[in-house]
């Protein structure tokens, strides 16, 4: 799975795109950990409109960058749910885990 990263001044952001599955899983553990533990800027956004599957192993990621983010005092976000991420943190019950804002469009 590719992950485009634009840098900023005080921002990161990270365009997973196409699965977040068990099959991707650990490339994308890697860079998105890199990030998160790195000396990069103190806010991280993690786009998800770029994501076309997730099953619960893509979930898993995000929760541990979530984590990470927190243990290594770093923001993160994730901003542009597509309907996959959002059935999935429905599912899961777990919108409320992150705090970002959840915008549904038709």
């Amino acid at each position: 799975m590719p992950i485009r990263i634009k840098r900023g001044k005080k921002l990161v952001q990270l365009y997973p795109e196409g699965d977040m599955t068990i099959y991707q899983a650990s490339e994308l553990k890697n860079a998105l950990l890199d990030e998160m533990r790195g000396d990069s800027e103190p806010e991280i956004e993690i786009n998800l409109s770029g994501v076309t599957e997730m099953d619960t192993a893509g979930f898993q990621l995000l929760v541990l960058a979530k984590r990470e983010a927190v243990r290594h005092n770093k923001t993160l976000r994730l901003v542009s749910h597509g309907a996959v991420t959002l059935g999935i943190m429905d599912l899961y019950n777990m919108a409320s885990y992150f705090g970002d804002p959840v915008v549904i469009t038709n």
